[in-house]
């Protein structure tokens, strides 16, 4: 009965459908094993038998016995896929974000367990693809921080040492566009100052030579003549002149602070990159539908592990992830 059930198409759907253990189990081994053959992460053997009542399998070669989860974000977790694939439908489809606080409600888990939970939902549709940019890209950077105004006059006077962005993170943006409607993506990367070297490299790094480069006028930008198409757009007249503008970066700069304003508040500046491939991915995949997204995403968890006692204890000098790669879903 279970295989005439058809695929959740919203989320009240998706936790009716993954509320049956045994379909939630047989979902997430077609995505570990798409052969459908259990490998044992021990010796790599794939002569494993299962253990209905356990719900494991165990290797008939060297006699361990393992679960799905063993190499992906969910092992060492005691929760059940009835809460693990509900909340990763939540984020992958929430426009602007799911705190811990509203996933810890919605779920029934702590809100301790709902942090760790989104972070490591994040890091699984995290790609840092390697592929650059090319045809019309625009390039952008922009400032994430507290407003000065919100914060009392003792942490005002440790944080704001200057003008502008003194203070904040800094988030770098190339948006590539496409001619076709929502089809456009982009690449984000935390960034640890917009001197011209920083962002010359970052260029010269994601976009391919020769492609038309779209930016502002700010000074870290001159000099790209030599490798690409650069046309700048002087803010002070106006926002565009034909296809010279950044309006696309704008647009998903506005997305980006919406949710981290509106939905997480205060996010610490050794985390933001997390928070840049979450927005990152919704906006690379908004084309799609809800299931869509979520079987795109789903595929992420396998391969990689976040530990809390790391999760808690990588803050590096100036804030910056520990990886340093851009961001791309």
């Amino acid at each position: 009965m279970q295989n005439e059930i058809e695929f959740p198409e919203t989320l009240s759907d998706a936790i009716k459908y993954f509320a049956d253990p045994d379909r939630a189990l047989q979902f997430v081994a077609s995505i570990r094993w798409a052969d459908g053959k259990a490998i044992c992460p021990v010796c790599k053997s794939t002569d494993a038998g299962f253990l209905s009542t356990r719900r494991l399998w165990k290797c008939r070669e060297c006699g361990k016995q393992f679960s799905v989860k063993v190499g992906t974000i969910f092992e060492d977790s005691a929760l059940g896929f009835d809460k693990w694939l509900p909340a990763f439908w939540m984020i992958v489809n929430a426009k602007n974000g799911i705190s811990s606080y509203e996933l810890h409600r919605s779920i029934g888990v702590t809100q301790k367990s709902a942090w760790f939970m989104l972070h490591r939902i994040r890091l699984a549709i995290q790609s840092g693809s390697i592929i650059k940019m090319s045809g019309e890209v625009e390039a952008d950077e922009t400032f994430i921080g507290g407003l000065s105004r919100n914060m009392s006059k003792g942490r005002r006077k440790r944080t704001i040492t200057g003008t502008g962005g003194a203070g904040k993170a800094i988030v770098m943006g190339l948006l590539e566009r496409s001619a076709e409607a929502k089809k456009s993506r982009v690449k984000l990367k935390h960034i640890a100052n917009v001197r011209r070297a920083t962002i010359h490299a970052e260029v010269r790094e994601n976009v391919t030579t020769g492609t038309e480069l779209f930016t502002d006028t700010y000074v870290s930008y001159e000099g790209l003549t030599q490798d690409y198409i650069h046309k700048a757009i002087n803010h002070a007249e106006c926002y565009a002149k034909g296809k010279v503008h950044t309006n696309g970066l704008e647009n998903f700069w506005s997305l980006l602070k919406r949710s981290i304003k509106g939905t997480y508040v205060s996010v610490e500046p050794f985390h933001l990159f997390r928070y840049l491939d979450e927005q990152a991915f919704r906006f690379n995949e908004r084309e799609t539908d809800d299931a869509g997204r979520f079987l795109k995403g789903i595929v992420g968890v396998i391969g990689k592990r976040l530990q809390y006692a790391k999760l808690i204890g990588e803050q590096t000098s100036g804030g910056l992830p520990p990886s340093g790669t851009w961001q791309a879903a």
